[in-house]
C-alpha cells in the first residue's frame, strides 16, 4: 500500500489524501492541472527559439514569452505545492512526531508563517501591478512581447490563489483537531486574520480620506494624516491603525463566536 502511495505522489500528488480535501483544495488542484499544460508549451517555445537563433532569425518576443510562461506556471505551482504538501521539506524530526503534533506544526507553518507572507506579497505587488497598467508597460526590446502589465497583474492575482490554497490546507489540518467553525479558523490563524484586517482597515481609511479631501491634496500628504501616525504606550509607540486593527480583529472573532453559539442554540 505504501508503494502505491509513493507512486501516486510521483505521478499525481493532487490525488494524495483526496478524501480529506475540501472544495478549496480541489479547486486549486483543478486550476493547477490546467496551468501545468504551460510547461510543454514552454518547452516548445524554448526549442523553437534555439532553432531560430541558430538559423540567424532570433525572435525577441519568444524570449519574453518563455519568462511569461515560466513565471505564471511557477506561481500557480506554489499554490499546488501548498495544497498537495509537495514542496521541499526538511523532516528530520517531523516524521517521528505523533500525528497530532505534526498537525499542529502544519497549522503553525501555514497559518502563522506562510499565509501572512503571501498576504504581504499581495499587498506589495498590487501597487506593482497598478503602476504597470497605468504606464502600459511593455518589453524592453522593440521586438519583444509587449503588454507586460498582463504578467504583473497575473502575478498579483496568483498570490490570491496561493492565499486560498494556504487557507484550504489550514482548514484541512484544523479539521483533524477540531470542528473548524469560523471563529476557530480566525482565532487559530490569528496573525493571518489580523494582517488581513489591518490591510482592510488601512485601505478603507486611506480611500475615505482620498475621496473626502480636496483633489489638490497629494497622496503623500494623505499618508501623513494623523490617523496614520503613532500613539505612545509608555515607552512604546504603536500606530493608530494597529490599535484599530486589534480592536476590529477581536470584534470580528467575537461576532463569529456569537454566530456559532446562535447556530448551536437553534439546533
Amino acid at each position: 500500500m505504501e508503494a502505491v502511495e509513493e507512486l501516486v505522489k510521483l505521478s499525481d500528488p493532487g490525488e494524495v489524501g483526496r478524501a480529506e480535501h475540501n472544495k478549496i483544495d480541489r479547486s486549486v488542484v483543478f486550476l493547477s492541472n490546467i496551468a501545468a499544460w504551460t510547461f510543454p508549451i514552454l518547452m516548445l517555445a524554448i526549442v523553437a527559439q534555439v532553432f531560430l537563433r541558430g538559423s540567424g532569425m532570433n525572435q525577441a518576443w519568444l524570449d519574453d514569452f518563455q519568462w511569461w510562461l515560466y513565471g505564471g506556471a511557477v506561481l500557480v505551482g506554489i499554490g499546488y505545492a501548498a495544497t498537495t504538501n509537495s514542496h521541499v521539506r526538511v523532516d528530520i524530526f517531523f516524521d517521528n512526531f505523533s500525528k497530532e503534533k505534526q498537525t499542529r506544526i502544519e497549522i503553525f507553518g501555514v497559518a502563522w508563517l506562510m499565509l501572512p507572507f503571501i498576504i504581504l506579497c499581495w499587498d506589495l505587488t498590487i501597487h506593482y501591478a497598478v503602476s504597470s497598467v497605468i504606464a502600459d508597460e511593455g518589453s524592453d526590446s522593440p521586438n519583444g512581447l509587449h503588454n507586460l502589465w498582463i504578467l504583473k497583474v497575473f502575478m498579483n492575482m496568483a498570490f490570491i490563489l496561493i492565499g486560498f490554497a494556504c487557507w484550504g490546507a489550514y482548514t484541512r489540518f484544523l479539521t483533524r483537531l477540531t470542528n473548524p467553525v469560523l471563529w476557530k479558523k480566525l482565532l487559530f490563524a490569528f496573525p493571518s486574520t489580523m494582517f488581513l484586517i489591518n490591510l482592510a482597515v488601512f485601505y478603507a481609511i486611506w480611500w475615505f480620506l482620498r475621496l473626502t479631501t480636496p483633489s489638490d491634496i497629494t497622496n503623500r500628504e494623505i499618508g501623513r494624516h494623523w490617523i496614520f501616525g503613532e500613539i505612545e504606550f509608555g515607552a512604546q509607540e504603536i500606530k493608530y491603525t494597529i490599535v484599530i486593527t486589534t480592536i476590529v480583529t477581536i470584534l470580528v472573532i467575537g461576532i463569529a463566536w456569537l454566530m456559532d453559539r446562535g447556530d448551536k442554540a437553534e439546533d
